[in-house]
């Protein structure tokens, strides 16, 4: 309904939600204000989501940055720009999270990103999401706070900080680190 701007257009948008919403509370048997919230929940188009992770290493330490919507911690990244390929868009949100310019060295995994799946904390979507993670290394740049990140630090593995679980587990930084010190890494997925 964001891309819709004829009323009557949005008038039977808003009706074939509410169809779907029925359609699912039938289906799942789940209260009708559950699945009006996971039908809401998304204020884009309602496919499939991706998004990149730069997992930024200076020598044995992992560059992470403190999300302000939960003042946690998290690898630079974010969702895939229309008409924009993914290592362009980690490199994009890499600048705008860290500050930092990257070369992208290769990828680690592509994740399916679903609660349980990969210890994440359960958010509820109507929709999937994958995240390509990419080893990568600075090449400049200075970070400045802004309206997504507020601190930007490297860390070794075993000084984490509260990490910002919907974003990226400790499993998976974990993998981050087994990438970086294995040259013959074969690129993880689901």
């Amino acid at each position: 309904m964001k891309y819709g701007h004829d009323r009557f257009d949005l008038e039977r948008y808003q009706e074939i939600r509410d169809i779907a919403t029925e359609m699912m509370v039938a289906k799942t048997g789940l209260p009708v204000k559950q699945v009006k919230a996971l039908f809401s929940s998304e204020d884009g188009y309602q496919t499939p989501k991706l998004g990149t992770r730069a997992a930024i290493f200076n020598g044995s330490k992992i560059l992470l940055v403190r999300e302000t919507t939960d003042d946690h911690w998290s690898l630079p990244g974010g969702w895939c720009e229309p008409n924009t390929n993914v290592a362009d868009n980690c490199i994009k949100e890499a600048k705008e999270e860290s500050g930092r310019d990257i070369v992208l060295d290769r990828v680690i995994a592509i994740r399916n990103h679903q609660a349980n799946v990969h210890n994440h904390k359960r958010v509820e979507r109507a929709i999937n999401v994958c995240n390509v993670f990419f080893l990568a290394h600075e090449a400049g740049g200075d970070f400045s706070p802004n309206t997504e990140t507020d601190a930007c630090q490297y860390f070794d593995y075993d000084h984490l900080p509260p990490l910002s679980v919907q974003r990226n587990s400790q499993a998976e930084i974990k993998m981050c680190f087994a990438a970086l010190k294995d040259a013959n890494w074969q690129v993880r997925f689901d």
